[in-house]
């Protein structure tokens, strides 16, 4: 009987250690030849591989288009679609010759199905022609800071010279996100749009399964071409954290995001920005000399324990304010800073009312009496 459990107890134990220990923050295994995680507020970099290597990136290249057609303004005026633009092969939203469209419209139509047509739309409509939108995409992206970036087309098709690196392409949707149109389009999983000879109504399906795949995912592209191979650009938010992710040419990109994903979370925690202190600021023509001011917002950003001491900070206030400023409206702001390079803001706030100063009206007439009788009589 010894021996029996001396014997169940040995293989216990054997089995026991030959299971492997996986470390709590070990390193994803990504398969994709170049990829990114960035922490999205201060656009750290949490993981990489090969992400300043330039590569074809293809229909991941609609989310500078759609920033761009956001951008442009009137994006509820009804226009008829360049017939010649609307000629490109691979996904389409749907358009045909004659089609009344919006630039809303095409903005959903790029995010969702990642229309080559509506991309091409935008690009006339916007830029004039394709080649003149393709120049206006490579000075914004130059504002952004992409600097592994060439864009030679607006859908992403190959293009002489066209690609981005990885990381290129997170700084792109960072940039982006911040469009809370953007944001809100990329986020759908289907919506409704309104296009056509004459309009009507229609839905049109995201393409993007990892919003149904992972909790907090709100976006933001896929891609594929041969060239390119699986393209996907994504974001994710839980509880006040919200991380970005690139892979490009990545045959199990869905998988590959999670697992990163996986690994950020494990490795972030939230990190409160934010100040208690009352700033008076000067009135002018108020019943008070100052108006105290304070910040009642907090910006959440993830913290790899290494985050901190890199944030800076500088407040943004007008010298002087006037008179009439009501309680909770906003008078200034707290900029913060990652490395020198802009996170956010919160808003500097009004604890009270700025009142106006009543001034008595003097009788102009009785005025120039007085002047009168001083001169002629003396005090």
């Amino acid at each position: 009987m010894k021996k029996i459990i001396s014997a169940v107890v040995s293989v216990f134990f054997a089995l026991t250690v030959s299971v492997p220990v996986i470390a709590e923050n070990a390193l994803p295994e990504v398969s994709a030849k170049a990829c990114v995680l960035i922490e999205e507020k201060t656009g750290k970099i949490l993981f990489e591989k090969n992400s300043s290597e330039k590569l074809p990136m293809a229909s991941t290249t609609k989310i500078m288009t759609t920033l761009l057609c956001l951008e442009s303004g009137g994006l509820d005026d009804e226009f008829v679609v360049d017939s010649d633009a609307i000629k490109v092969e691979g996904s389409s939203m749907g358009l045909v010759e004659g089609d009344v469209v919006t630039k809303r419209a095409l903005c959903y139509g790029m995010l969702l199905p990642s229309g080559n047509d509506a991309a091409n739309a935008a690009a006339v409509k916007i830029g004039g022609s394709i080649e003149h939108f393709a120049e206006m995409m490579n000075e914004r992206a130059e504002e952004i800071g992409m600097t592994r970036t060439c864009f030679v087309t607006p859908s992403g098709l190959e293009g002489e010279g066209h690609g981005s690196s990885a990381y290129d392409m997170a700084l792109l949707a960072r940039e982006a996100l911040r469009n809370p149109e953007f944001a809100e389009i990329c986020s759908q999983k289907k919506a409704k749009v309104e296009f056509g000879n004459p309009p009507y109504e229609r839905w049109l399906v995201n393409t993007n399964k990892l919003l149904d795949m992972y909790e907090g995912v709100k976006g933001v592209k896929t891609g594929f071409t041969d060239e390119a191979g699986r393209c996907l650009v994504s974001a994710c938010e839980r509880d006040g954290i919200s991380m970005i992710c690139v892979t490009l040419n990545d045959k199990n990109d869905w998988q590959d995001h999670i697992n990163m994903y996986d690994y950020g979370f494990s490795l972030l925690d939230t990190l409160e920005l934010g100040s208690d202190e009352i700033i008076p600021v000067p009135i002018a023509g108020g019943t008070e000399e100052t108006l105290p001011v304070r910040a009642d917002e907090k910006l959440v950003i993830g913290d790899d324990g290494k985050t901190e001491n890199r944030i800076s900070s500088k407040i943004v206030l007008p010298p002087f304010i006037y008179a009439g400023v009501k309680t909770g409206d906003k008078v200034g702001e707290i900029q913060y800073f990652y490395d020198g390079r802009y996170i956010d803001s919160i808003p500097l706030k009004a604890m009270k009312n700025a009142e106006y100063k009543m001034t008595e009206k003097k009788d102009s007439s009785k005025s120039f009496l007085n002047k009168v009788k001083t001169f002629l009589f003396g005090n």
